[in-house]
C-alpha cells in the first residue's frame, strides 16, 4: 500500500524522548466530508480557522472519475507499473484528488503544483517526505496522504502532518507484530481480552503511523520507541497534536500536526462513507515513496 513518508533510510534511529502533555491531545475531529472535486476548497470556505490547522479528505474508487491529466510523468508511470486494477485505480484517485485539493490552495492547475521531498532527518539526504516545492510555490502548505481498500485519507496544513488509515487486523497479526510496539503499548495490549486487541492494535499503529509520517522518518526510525498509546486517546507525543480521526467499521485512522504545545487544535475529518470489504488480513506496513 502507498502513503507518503520517506524512502527507506538507514541511518542511525533518532532516540525518541519521553513525552511531556501537549495541549490538544485526544480526539479533536469534526464531522466527516467526503472529496468532491466540484467543492474543492478555497480561501473563502476554511471557516476562518488558522491555515495551519489540519483539514482532511477522503477520497474513493468509484465516487468520481479522476482527471488522469492532472498527474505529472512520474505519476502515471507509476500507475501503470501496478499490476491489479483495483491498486491502479486507488493510486490515481488518491493522487488526482491531491493534486486538485493542492492546486485550488495553491491557486494553480492541479498539472501544475510542484512537488519535492524534504530532507530525510536521519541522515540529510533529498528523499525525506513529500512536500510542495518551495521553489515554486511560495505558501507554506503540507499535506499527507494515506489509503487502504478503497479509500484515500488526505490531509492539508500550514505546518508538517502525518495522517494513516489501515484495515483493522486479525488477531493472529496482532499476536505476530505486538513486538514492534513501544514495550509499554505491547503491556497494554496483553492485558485487553483478545476480541479487544485488534482495535486497540491499529488505533495504535494508525497514531504511530502518523506521527511519523509528518516527521518523515517512517517507521523503521521509530516504532518501538515512539509511545503512541493503545486506549481511546493517545499519549501526549512532544511537539504533536495527535488525534484518532473518525472512521468506517473495521477500520482505523489518525492524524498528527506538528504545533506549539501552547496552540489549541481542530481538524476537518473526513472519512464518512464504509470501504469495500476484502483485503485479507492487514498487516503493518514499512513507509513507500508516492
Amino acid at each position: 500500500m502507498h502513503d507518503d513518508a520517506g524512502t527507506a533510510c538507514h541511518a542511525a534511529p533518532r532516540e525518541v524522548r519521553s513525552p511531556r502533555p501537549v495541549a490538544g491531545a485526544g480526539t479533536w475531529a469534526e464531522a466527516p466530508r467526503d472529496f468532491d472535486p466540484e467543492r474543492l476548497p478555497t480561501a473563502a470556505t476554511t471557516g476562518g480557522r488558522p491555515r495551519w490547522e489540519p483539514r482532511l479528505w477522503v477520497a474513493r474508487v468509484g465516487t468520481f472519475r479522476p482527471d488522469l491529466s492532472v498527474l505529472d510523468a512520474g505519476e502515471r508511470e507509476r500507475a501503470r507499473a501496478f499490476r491489479r486494477e483495483r491498486d491502479r485505480s486507488l493510486y490515481e484517485v488518491a493522487h488526482v484528488a491531491l493534486r486538485q485539493l493542492l492546486g485550488a490552495e495553491l491557486d494553480v492547475d492541479p498539472a501544475g503544483v510542484r512537488l519535492a521531498r524534504a530532507d530525510c532527518p536521519g541522515c540529510g539526504g533529498p528523499h525525506g517526505r513529500p512536500i510542495v516545492d518551495p521553489r515554486h510555490h511560495p505558501l507554506d502548505l503540507h499535506f499527507s496522504l494515506s489509503h487502504a481498500t478503497d479509500t484515500a485519507l488526505i490531509a492539508l496544513a500550514g505546518r508538517p502532518v502525518g495522517v494513516d488509515v489501515e484495515e483493522l487486523p486479525s488477531p493472529e497479526v496482532v499476536s505476530e507484530v505486538a513486538t514492534a510496539l513501544h514495550p509499554q503499548e505491547s503491556t497494554e495490549l496483553a492485558a485487553l481480552p483478545p476480541s479487544a486487541r485488534p482495535a486497540a492494535f491499529a488505533r495504535c499503529w494508525t497514531r504511530k503511523e502518523a506521527v511519523l509520517k509528518g516527521t518523515g522518518e517512517g517507521l523503521s526510525a521509530g516504532a518501538a520507541t515512539l509511545r503512541v498509546g493503545t486506549g481511546p486517546h493517545p499519549h501526549p507525543v512532544p511537539g504533536w497534536h495527535v488525534t484518532d480521526v473518525p472512521a468506517p467499521p473495521g477500520f482505523a485512522a489518525a492524524v498528527a500536526v506538528s504545533a506549539p504545545e501552547s496552540t489549541s487544535v481542530s481538524v476537518s475529518a473526513s472519512i464518512a462513507a464504509t470501504p469495500t470489504q476484502g483485503a485479507g488480513p492487514a498487516r503493518p506496513r514499512h513507509p513507500s515513496p508516492p
